[in-house]
């Protein structure tokens, strides 16, 4: 039986139905890891705790699918994506080509007080509690989101569309995934910080350069954290 997070329990407000109330829940449950990847979504359950029909249930299982959150498996049903190694090496790599080019178009075309604003996202990130205690970077999505942010500001409506889209909240889950790394938190902030220096210095060559290396960063971190899982898979096996 799937277990329900409580996250999935928060009664919706006036303003959304019931079904995007149920895909947002779900959502959020499944990036912040609360449903683990590869865990089978059962649609009864899943029913039974909203108190609602499968059609609405069926509605917001859909549109997780189109986020790439959900997989379709023949014979089984919806599973939580569980990338492979080889695939989040993929995903990486295309979002420190995009990312970058994003950063780029952002230094040459994001207002001041879109600068001015970007500016006020890091100081929120400081002063986050999981941050100061060095266990987590800050990991609110949309507008509190500094890649986020950057890409809304390149003024490109198609890098918009893939990397703020259809690609967003699986990027979010693997960044969340891998945010609480040891002096990866702070790592991070100080790039963040370089990075918002060349945009305000509208040097969009170093913007891209700095974005790549940020994001070539964060995939070496994965790496490293994939090599440790497997000694200690190893390691296990060895002593059985």
């Amino acid at each position: 039986m799937l277990e329900t997070p409580s996250s999935l329990l928060a009664i919706p407000d006036d303003s959304e139905t019931l079904s995007e109330h149920v895909f947002r829940r779900i959502q959020a449950a499944i990036v912040k890891g609360e449903i683990a990847p590869g865990s089978k979504i059962s649609e009864p359950e899943l029913a039974r705790v909203y108190g609602i029909s499968r059609g609405p249930l069926r509605e917001a299982i859909h549109r997780l699918e189109g986020q790439k959150l959900l997989v379709r498996v023949p014979h089984v049903g919806a599973r939580v994506v569980s990338l492979s190694h080889q695939e989040l090496i993929e995903l990486y790599e295309i979002r420190e080509s995009l990312e970058g080019m994003a950063c780029r178009l952002a230094a040459e075309r994001m207002t001041q007080a879109g600068v001015d604003e970007l500016r006020r996202v890091l100081d929120t990130h400081e002063r986050d509690e999981a941050f100061q205690a060095g266990v987590g970077y800050y990991q609110q999505e949309g507008d509190f989101d500094f890649h986020y942010r950057i890409i809304q500001g390149s003024g490109n409506q198609t890098l918009v569309r893939m990397l703020c889209g259809e690609m967003y909240q699986l990027v979010r889950m693997y960044r969340i995934q891998f945010s609480s790394t040891p002096n990866r938190p702070r790592q991070a902030f100080n790039e963040h910080h370089r990075i918002l220096d060349a945009i305000a210095d509208r040097d969009g060559e170093l913007a891209e350069l700095l974005m790549r290396r940020h994001i070539a960063a964060s995939r070496r971190n994965m790496e490293r954290h994939y090599e440790g899982a497997q000694v200690t898979t190893a390691n296990k096996r060895g002593k059985s």
